[in-house]
Formats: structure tokens, sequence, C-alpha cells
């Protein structure tokens, strides 16, 4: 509780408060996890105790290593970028061409990225990424949009008077006010990109990856396995994600949000 009301205006002390504060926390549910498991005599094929899940993990290197890259660098890097990359164009088109603002836009309400999809595609990875870029794509594209249009009328009365055409504007005022919005969306596409690709797993699959390993071990009760693989994909998840929020730091340190005071 000390440390989590600490407040220091040192940038290095206050951050490292900041992340001991969710480690503290984090290791406390751990040890109560397991003090409850081995106190109540839970079983394993219900819930086993962290420490069982971590000699699993450690002893399945190569089988998590595998999954990790079938699921994640192949599936989910591919399928994000695609979406994000290609929806982040989409957008700057969109606000370009009123006609597609008011015609694509509302399919944005309406479509949702079906796991069943695996079958239109396939069931390699290409079908799981394929899945991800209509999963990511619409999330990037209306937070994008509404990014654009947030710049001051203030700021585009200014560039207005400079001659500035819409391009300049674009590059000059609209784009660094939208960053943001693209941010968040990126965010947002970082964990549903993962989950996205886990759970299209499960409707078809090489003999390989993350679903696929989850979906399996339930059926033969290695429920330490299944663990194992839900600690990986919360560890990779947390990862791609906190490089998506310092990217944004670095890139959006004007922010009002990002400001901090220094010596």
């Amino acid at each position: 509780d000390v440390v989590a009301r600490y407040r220091s205006l040192e940038t290095a002390k206050q951050q490292s408060a900041n992340i001991l504060v969710p480690i503290a926390f984090g290791v406390w549910l751990l040890f109560l996890w397991e003090v409850i498991v081995a106190g109540f005599g839970v079983p394993q094929v219900l819930l086993p105790a962290p420490s069982a899940i971590g000699v699993r993990f450690v002893n399945s290197t190569d089988i998590l290593a595998a999954d990790f890259h079938q699921t994640f660098i192949k599936a989910v890097i591919s399928g994000y970028v695609i979406g994000c990359g290609s929806a982040f164009i989409v957008a700057i088109a969109v606000d370009r061409v009123p006609f597609l603002k008011r015609g694509l836009l509302p399919l944005g309400n309406m479509v949702s990225a079906s796991p069943i999809m695996v079958m239109w595609f396939g069931f390699d990875w290409q079908s799981k990424a394929a899945v991800i870029v209509i999963m990511t794509f619409f999330p990037m594209l209306v937070n994008t949009v509404t990014g654009l249009n947030a710049a001051g009328a203030l700021e585009k009365d200014l560039m207005a008077t400079y001659a500035s055409g819409y391009w300049s504007t674009l590059f000059r005022l609209r784009l660094p006010a939208a960053m943001p919005f693209v941010f968040n969306a990126l965010k947002i596409n970082s964990t549903l990109a993962l989950i996205g690709a886990i759970v299209a797993e499960f409707f078809g699959t090489p003999i390989v990856g993350m679903g696929f390993r989850i979906s399996t071990e339930v059926g033969r009760m290695n429920v330490d396995m299944v663990w194992a693989e839900i600690a990986l994909a919360a560890l990779a998840g947390t990862a791609f994600y906190g490089a998506v929020a310092y990217v944004e730091r670095k890139a959006t340190s004007w922010h009002p949000s990002f400001r901090v005071r220094r010596h």
C-alpha cells in the first residue's frame, strides 16, 4: 500500500514504483493460488498449482516455442501488420472521398470476423492471418478516421491562412493530431489479434499452434499444459501491448497525457 501511494517528481523513481506495484500484486496472487490449491487439495485436473504449471512450462519449452512461432510470429504479426496498415491507408481514402465515408464506415458496425471464416481460407496459419486482418481492420479504420477529425478549428484556420493544401494540412496537422487515436487502435488490436488467432485455431489448424495445443490438451486432461499455453499467451500479449505502448510514448510525447515535470 505504501508503494502504491508513492509519488515522486523524479521520473525514474516514479516509473520504478509503477512497475513494482503490479509485479508485487502478481506475486501475491500466485502465492495465494498456490496456498489455496495445496491447502484444499484441489485436483490438478481442475486447477493445477502455479508451481506445477511452471514445471510443465520449463519442461515443454520446445513445444511452446513451436506453438508460439506458428501462432504469434506467423499468424498474429502478419495479420496485425496487414490489417492495421491497410486500414490506415483506407482511412486516408475515406477521409478524402465523402462517398467512401458514408458507404464504408457503417459497415464497421455490422462486420465482425468470425473464427468460422477459417474454413474459407484453409487450415494453415494463412487462414488465421486472414481472420486477424478482418478483425483488426475496422477498429483501426474507425479510430483513424475519428482522429483525422480531431484537429481543432483554430489550427485548421491557421493552416488555411498559409494557403496550405489538403496533403500539407494532412501531414503537418491532422495526422499528428490523429496519432493518439491511431495508437489506441494499435493497442486494442494487439490483444484482439492474439485472442482471434488462438480462437481461430480451435476450428482447424495443423498439429501445432497455441489454440490447437489448448484444445487438444484439454481433451487429454493435461490441464497443466493448458495453463502453460495460457501463461505463454499472457506473456506474449503483455509484451506486444507494452511494445506498442512504448512506441506510442516515443511518437506522441507531446501529448498532455505523457507530459511530466522534470528537474
